[in-house]
């Protein structure tokens, strides 16, 4: 057994002991009198995207709870936009749940002039998902093996590197390191973060930065190395990769999230309710050990720690995109 697997069994081993000894309370506490009706957790993500996959095994075991069916829409496109319009358009019933992300609370708001919803207005915030940092690639067979070495390149060859980018929390999060680094790349734009991989192992793209989910995938088949991550601490997916301070860039911080809303107006208790089942279901071994497979592990917030941290949030990404002069295409 490699030393990865061994940190990975370790924390798993940890997360799932203290879900076990919660377990006796938890089994005697009810589940909230959800509303009763069929329930759609909208996702502004394609099926198989980090958020759609953890909202997918919340929705499974809310609906197990409530004995009624939860079944998640994925409204992908547009940045996320048309499916935060849907749920701030819908009915604040509780029958209608925003599983997102900070593309459209955080990013959105700063990328474009006018939106048809308002990340903080137009929601009452439930908790939080999880948080996930970026890793900064290069091609695994690359010359470069840190990234002090990827500065050095850049700096000596400037106008002559590229970067991409599939999604714009990853844009930002490559314009931050060239902010921190102070180096020039030109922006490449892509569909989806993956498809920029074969252009970075083929050297159309001297670097990128993507999601951990994607970017462990690209270690573990030996497409790609990583040189640090956007954490303050190391990242238990990839926790051979330094953080981004331990390499020499400590301002290069910067974590995208997940998190659960309901529409405006959607009464206290309704609130108060789903975060307490999630709760429940956060805590559940299974649950634990599902989301450690795509290198998460539920980091909780009460829906008013929540809603604070989106209004933060929104302010410090809209601080990166506004001083990189990140605009829309």
């Amino acid at each position: 057994m490699n030393r990865t697997t061994t940190i990975r069994r370790r924390r798993l081993s940890l997360l799932m002991g203290a879900a076990t000894m919660a377990a006796p309370a938890l089994a005697r506490a009810q589940s909230s009198r959800y509303p009763s009706g069929r329930v759609t957790v909208v996702v502004p993500f394609p099926a198989g995207a980090a958020t759609d996959i953890s909202a997918r095994v919340y929705a499974e075991r809310l609906s197990a709870l409530w004995g009624q069916p939860v079944v998640v829409d994925n409204k992908g496109g547009g940045n996320g936009i048309p499916a935060a319009e849907t749920v701030a358009r819908a009915k604040p019933d509780g029958l209608t749940i925003f599983a997102t992300s900070a593309m459209t609370q955080a990013v959105n708001p700063a990328i474009y002039d006018k939106l048809p919803y308002d990340p903080v207005e137009s929601f009452e915030a439930v908790t939080r998902m999880g948080t996930s940092p970026f890793v900064l690639l290069v091609d695994r067979n690359s010359p470069i093996n840190s990234a002090a070495e990827l500065t050095a390149r850049l700096k000596a060859e400037p106008g002559k590197h590229n970067y991409g980018a599939g999604a714009l929390p990853a844009r930002v999060a490559s314009e931050l390191y060239k902010l921190s680094a102070g180096v020039d790349a030109t922006y490449v734009g892509y569909k989806s973060n993956p498809q920029a991989i074969p252009d970075v192992q083929s050297g159309l793209l001297t670097f990128m930065m993507i999601d951990t989910v994607n970017a462990k995938v690209a270690i573990d088949r030996g497409a790609l190395k990583g040189l640090f991550v956007t954490d303050s601490e190391r990242y238990a997916a990839v926790p051979n990769l330094p953080t981004a301070a331990e390499a020499g860039y400590p301002d290069v911080l910067l974590t995208t999230w997940t998190g659960f809303y309901l529409p405006k107006g959607t009464p206290r208790e309704i609130v108060d309710g789903l975060y307490a089942d999630i709760a429940r279901v956060a805590a559940m071994p299974e649950v634990l050990e599902r989301l450690a497979t795509i290198g998460g592990t539920p980091k909780l917030m009460k829906p008013a720690e929540f809603a604070a941290f989106t209004v933060s949030e929104k302010e410090r990404w809209g601080r990166i995109i506004r001083k990189a002069d990140i605009k829309v295409e």
